[in-house]
């Protein structure tokens, strides 16, 4: 018998599976009305079968009639809510209440629900004639209870066909006015299957249909990878359509619980006016989503409340939808005793929209009123601490709010919370995410272990430390919590506190959609693959007869920030700027393509805003105009702007900042000068261009040069214009989230001890001094009027022997204090301490440090003693910044506490700082140069302690040639094992070893002979 290899045999063994495993039965076509596109027979025996009594009502009124009607009010109903609607909520007909599916409860308490769920009838058509116009066939449908909600093209390579060629089907051989394919008329979701990858999409729009990629990823889902499908050495690539997706219980369950209808209501500017704009699409979840949501369910599930999920989901994830899903099942997920898993799901945001959306998703799935609690800006802390007391479903609120009710929530025992993080980064290490915790966590279980541990300690324990033990008993992981956090750019402590550890003591998340799979997928573009650098190349002379002393520091920030601010800098930036954007970025997407500048602070803003301005007028150009967008006001000279005084429309009208991105949008204006807003969050899919005039690192870089991402027809490319960036700065930034991000190691939190021991070496206070201080702060009953007072008077003996110390001691100490209040908050999270002492240090280091005065820095102004003599722009690099595949990429958690602390800030000469800047920027060094001059010098003078006695005892050229070398060559070979990546480049080229270490010889001598 010969093997078959045809789209035939393709379309059987799919039939197979859903026929033997899937939950349906063979098709009829016999009933099918093509015209209608409907089998009314089988509607009506589940109606009949489900809701007898009704359907015998419904007789009852319109007798023989009954069919017909029954065929006319179902097609009204779909037609002015949609074929979805329909599906969840049935119709309703002269008081008579008709259900046309069945859906699953999430209880099985319930069994005629139950019965009906079963009663669904899914069926299997291969080959369909649909149409009354033509013989054309689709490979496969699928029908619920006789209502086409699948259709499918099959293709096979093996016959030279594949996925293209069946979008072109849809695409042109289906005509989307018929009955079967409007849009959620009929047909819900079509699918492109063949050999290897699967697309997908809602609406059939003749050429104008849009597929997305609905595969898992090249190493499968929530693993990194990039785009396509693993290998499946037990059946077909893509049998996870089927298997996992079309299955009766999957189909049923995102039909119920995930899809839904968008409809955005956008105000568009239009010829000086505002217009609002209504679109609507179905959202069927990605395949990423779909495996995300559901992973996370059945763990939960499983395993109870008490685990911490990390997410990393690149942008262009649709992470706005997979938390409203994640939500809204954990809001009514049931263990394997029908018991509610969480009381609350608490959605902790600073996205306005996402809270819309999360409201409008939800709402379609369930019309329950208040399920979703908003404790948006116009409400108050005490609405927050209401929502959770009453035990509101799901609440969306701000971490900013917990800080203020900790203390009020009334948690009974057995009451569990899910908290999703949208966006986790630092902030939820912090002291209110410490809060959080306090407010939601049920400390039942931290009693018990507490008591076990330190039971005889308890008994003599004094009253005034019964609050001590109750914010104890709030750290560390708890039962009744469980954590949900989604980001695309995880940190070190991120990934400690909510991924996943693994065998060998590494983390990770506990689902991944990679940056590369978004990118090679096309929900995102590539923000690095045209990419520009300039370098600013300028000198600086003393314009004053005197030369005065300056602090080093401050007197080389000055004289930088006078650079970048001069009238002739900004001037050639904007030239460059502006005619780029005329001859390039004006160009794309049918000339509606935006630019963003991104400036290094709020003057900088306004300047450029000016020179913008200026430029445009002078030239005359009127295709374009610009905004400018910062917070609060800014002085320059004797004037004081603010954004809404600055952006006014042609005719003069202020823009109001709510109106901003309205504006932004419109066809009057085509850049957007920024100063901190709009980096983060801002989501404008016209914006192709990017300008950046400031120093971007790390997180800070990828958040912000991704404002570019977002996709929109016609944009098949983004630009960069970096003044002050190198390419290598910001590959080191993107790399690490690229693909996924984890981390070495957990952190060891004894370290918290090592930085107590530093603190108290400073003999800046005692035992006795913290029991005074935490005595009152812990005290049972009221508060009394003295009390604040009494605190800061304890205080006052401290900052006098605070005082005494030299100017870097006192900088050390603050540096100190801050750093031990940083990691108790970070480490009390993720383990219980149960030192009562440790956490009184921290409570009285907490009011210690706001208590100590600001050190006051002197603001340098060098305006009138110096003056720019030369300046030039000119480009370093144009091309594509690649990132590499399938590297691992940990971070690392420190081995020891790094306090931070910098050298004394030596005073300077004026013409030495000018030197110094000159020599910088005058030449080519770069800023991966600098960095390694400066690690290599710390360390340097870190490593010997006799150093300082060889600069004095010898001379220049002995110190520089005969002794330093072999210091040098011990701290770069320790750095380089430290940060192999940063310091590799002192090893590749002798003569720059050379040259460095001749630099960093010269500079050390000279500081310590001093």
């Amino acid at each position: 018998m010969a093997f078959e290899d045809t789209e035939k045999r393709f379309e059987q063994d799919i039939e197979t599976f859903l026929l033997n495993e899937g939950g349906y039965v063979k098709g009829d076509e016999l009933n099918y009305d093509k015209e209608r596109a409907i089998d009314l027979t089988q509607l009506i025996n589940f109606i009949q079968e489900t809701q007898e009594k009704s359907w015998l009502r419904y007789q009852k009124i319109y007798g023989n009639e009954a069919p017909s009607k029954l065929y006319k009010r179902l097609n009204d109903e779909i037609d002015t809510n949609g074929l979805l609607h329909v599906l969840r909520y049935g119709i309703s007909d002269r008081g008579v209440k008709l259900k046309v599916a069945a859906f699953r409860p999430e209880s099985t308490l319930n069994e005629k629900t139950l019965k009906n769920y079963q009663s669904n009838n899914l069926t299997v058509n291969r080959q369909f004639a649909y149409s009354t116009d033509n013989h054309n066939t689709l490979d496969m449908v699928l029908s619920l209870n006789g209502i086409p909600i699948v259709a499918m093209e099959l293709k096979n390579q093996f016959k030279g066909q594949s996925v293209e060629h069946g979008k072109k089907q849809f695409m042109y051989d289906r005509d989307p006015r018929e009955k079967m394919f409007q849009f959620n008329k009929r047909v819900l979701v079509y699918f492109v299957a063949d050999l290897s990858e699967v697309w997908m999409t809602t609406k059939l729009n003749g050429k104008d249909t849009f597929f997305l990629p609905f595969n898992q990823g090249s190493n499968g889902a929530g693993e990194v990878g990039g785009a396509g499908n693993p290998e499946n050495p037990d059946g077909y690539v893509t049998s996870y359509l089927w298997e996992k997706v079309l299955q009766k219980e999957s189909l049923m369950n995102i039909f119920h619980r995930l899809m839904h209808l968008e409809v955005k209501k956008e105000k568009v500017m239009k010829n000086g006016h505002e217009q609002n704009k209504i679109s609507s699409k179905l959202i069927f979840p990605r395949y990423h989503q779909l495996d995300a949501v559901r992973k996370l369910i059945n763990h939960v599930r499983q395993k109870g409340s008490g685990d911490n999920y990390l997410i990393q989901h690149s942008a262009g994830s649709g992470k706005s939808n997979s938390i409203a899903w994640l939500a809204y099942h954990l809001a009514s997920l049931h263990d394997k005793d029908n018991k509610s898993v969480f009381n609350s799901v608490i959605i902790v945001t600073d996205r306005t929209v996402l809270d819309r959306q999360l409201q409008n998703t939800i709402s379609s799935f369930d019309h329950t009123q208040g399920l979703v609690e908003t404790i948006g800006e116009k409400k108050t802390s005490r609405d927050l601490k209401n929502a959770i007391n009453d035990g509101k479903r799901i609440i969306i609120t701000t971490l900013q709010k917990f800080p203020v009710i900790y203390e009020e929530v009334e948690v009974n025992k057995g009451n569990r919370f899910a908290v999703i993080v949208d966006e986790a980064h630092s902030s939820q290490t912090g002291s209110s995410a410490k809060k959080l915790k306090a407010a939601l966590a049920d400390t039942e279980e931290a009693l018990k272990e507490y008591a076990e541990l330190e039971a005889e300690i308890e008994e003599n324990t004094p009253d005034h430390e019964d609050k001590l033990v109750q914010e104890l008993l709030t750290h560390g992981r708890h039962i009744n919590l469980s954590f949900f956090a989604f980001t695309a750019t995880p940190k070190e402590k991120t990934l400690e506190m909510f991924g996943t550890q693994q065998a060998d003591g590494t983390f990770r998340p506990f689902h991944v959609y990679s940056m590369r799979q978004a990118i090679e997928e096309g929900f995102i573009l590539d923000v690095l693959q045209n990419y520009m650098t300039y370098e600013t190349s300028y000198k600086i002379a003393k314009n004053t007869p005197d030369n005065p002393e300056l602090s080093t520091t401050q007197g080389v920030k000055a004289i930088r920030r006078y650079q970048s601010l001069h009238p002739h800098n900004l001037q050639q930036k904007t030239a460059i700027m502006i005619e780029h954007f005329r001859n390039v970025t004006c160009k794309k997407l049918g000339g509606k393509a935006k630019a963003m500048v991104v400036t290094a602070s709020r003057l900088h803003a306004v300047r450029y805003y000016f020179e913008f301005k200026n430029y445009i007028e002078k030239n005359g150009y009127v295709d374009m105009d610009v905004l400018v967008a910062f917070s609060g006001s800014v002085k320059d000279q004797d004037e004081e702007y603010s954004e809404d005084q600055l952006n006014k429309t042609k005719e003069g009208k202020r823009i109001k900042e709510n109106q901003l991105k309205e504006m932004f949008n419109s066809d009057e204006f085509n850049v957007l000068v920024v100063a901190e807003k709009y980096q983060t969050g801002f989501d404008e899919p016209l914006l192709h261009t990017m300008f950046v005039d400031k120093k971007l690192s790390g997180v800070k870089a990828v958040q912000t040069l991704s404002r570019l991402n977002r996709t929109y027809p016609g944009k098949e490319d983004t630009f960069v214009l970096d003044f002050v960036n190198e390419t290598e700065d910001i590959r080191n930034a993107f790399q690490p989230f690229y693909e996924v991000t984890e981390l070495d190691k957990d952190i060891d939190v004894n370290l918290i001890y090592d930085t107590k021991t530093k603190l108290r070496n400073y003999n800046i206070y005692n035992d006795q001094d913290i029991n005074k201080l935490t005595k009152l702060y812990f005290k049972n009953g009221k508060q009394m009027d003295s009390d604040l007072g009494r605190i800061a008077s304890h205080l006052i003996p401290i900052i006098k022997r605070y005082e005494e110390l030299d100017e870097q001691q006192q900088y050390e100490f603050r540096v100190t204090v801050r750093n031990f209040n940083k990691w108790y908050s970070y480490i009390a999270q993720l383990t219980r301490m149960f030192d009562k002492e440790l956490h009184e240090e921290y409570i009285f280091c907490k009011y210690l440090i706001s208590f100590i005065p600001k050190n006051s820095t002197v603001k340098i102004d060098v305006e009138d003693k110096v003056k720019l003599e030369y300046y030039k722009v000119e480009e370093t690099f144009n091309g594509d910044i690649t990132l590499e595949k399938n590297k691992e990429y940990k971070l690392k958690n420190p081995d020891n506490v790094d306090t931070g602390i910098k050298p004394p800030d030596d005073d300077d000469v004026l013409e030495n700082i000018i030197r110094r800047v000159n020599e910088k920027y005058d030449g080519k060094l770069s800023e991966s140069d600098r960095l390694i001059i400066e690690g290599v010098t710390r360390k340097a003078k870190q490593s010997n302690d006799r150093l300082k006695s060889l600069a004095r005892s010898n001379d220049e050229e002995m110190f520089e040639k005969s002794l330093f070398p072999s210091v040098f060559e011990k701290a770069s070979q320790e750095l380089y094992l430290e940060q192999i990546d940063s310091y590799s480049k002192l090893f590749e080229d002798k003569s720059y070893y050379n040259s460095i270490m001749e630099a960093v010889a010269k500079e050390i001598y000279k500081e310590l002979r001093k």
